[in-house]
């Protein structure tokens, strides 16, 4: 019989600090939209629509709570979701998928999300 692997647990403020990034709405599209694919800052302000600073405000967020890693790749950061994340932004990650099947609205960006990076205006994606 293969040996039992323990279960990587998850602090409580670790899942407090996740449920408080989940609270808002452009956070929620930010990463809906990395759900796909690591995306520069410049697609992502494009297709929430919410202004540079408001973005690099959201993403900063994210970061500072270890929901998004960011690469810099020349002038460009590339942010993603982690590639580790603990179990609970797993478990959370994943509903949000189930969500955006019912949204509207997060159906329409990842289709704006599809045009911009048809014009591609920063570095390759990963």
């Amino acid at each position: 019989m293969p040996p039992v692997m323990p279960v990587k647990q998850t602090h409580p403020d670790q899942v407090v600090s996740i449920y408080k990034c989940l609270c808002d709405l452009n956070r929620l599209r930010i990463l809906n939209l990395l759900r796909v694919e690591p995306q520069c800052v410049c697609h992502i302000e494009q297709v929430l629509g919410i202004g540079p600073v408001r973005t690099s405000q959201q993403l900063a967020y994210l970061r500072r709570h270890a929901m998004v890693e960011v690469e810099v790749r020349g002038s460009w950061r590339m942010y993603a979701l982690p590639a580790k994340p603990c179990p609970a932004l797993a478990a959370n990650l994943a509903c949000l998928q189930d969500c955006i099947f019912e949204s509207k609205m997060f159906r329409a960006d990842l289709a704006r999300l599809k045009k911009i990076r048809c014009s591609q205006c920063g570095p390759k994606s990963i």
